[in-house]
């Protein structure tokens, strides 16, 4: 696979401005404005299907190791990034939040990070009980 270079940021960024001229666009000449236009239900069921359609590409990819198994598993991800970044967009974000996110954790352990996250709720929960 393909190492990402550092315009990648730069082509998620450019996508995310494609995306976001399409709100109030016409929904019968752009199919993101169609989703933008079904609103937020119809957005959010079509990132459940392209995840579930990228796990059962994952599983064929991994029973059956193949570069046409391979070709097709990355195709369902660019489809489950590309319609969540559509719900991004609807929802006021951006990529360069979940990048900063991303960044935000790393270095830290997955462990670390879950745990971290699990005390903040905690402390959520309590300043909201009082």
């Amino acid at each position: 696979m393909s190492e990402p270079s550092a315009s990648t940021l730069d082509v998620l960024l450019r996508l995310a401005a494609v995306i976001e001229s399409r709100k109030g666009g016409d929904p019968d000449k752009s199919y993101v404005a169609r989703l933008f236009h079904k609103g937020t239900d119809a957005i959010l069921k079509k990132v459940g299907e392209e995840a579930t359609e990228t796990i059962m590409a994952a599983k064929d990819a991994a029973a059956q190791p193949s570069p046409e198994h391979t070709k097709a598993l990355v195709g369902e991800f660019a489809d489950l990034w590309f319609h969540s970044m559509v719900a991004m967009a609807h929802l006021g974000l951006s990529p360069a939040d979940v990048v900063g996110e991303l960044a935000r954790r790393e270095g830290l352990s997955g462990l670390e990070e879950f745990a971290l996250r699990k005390i903040q709720t905690r402390q959520a929960d309590d300043r909201g009980a009082i």
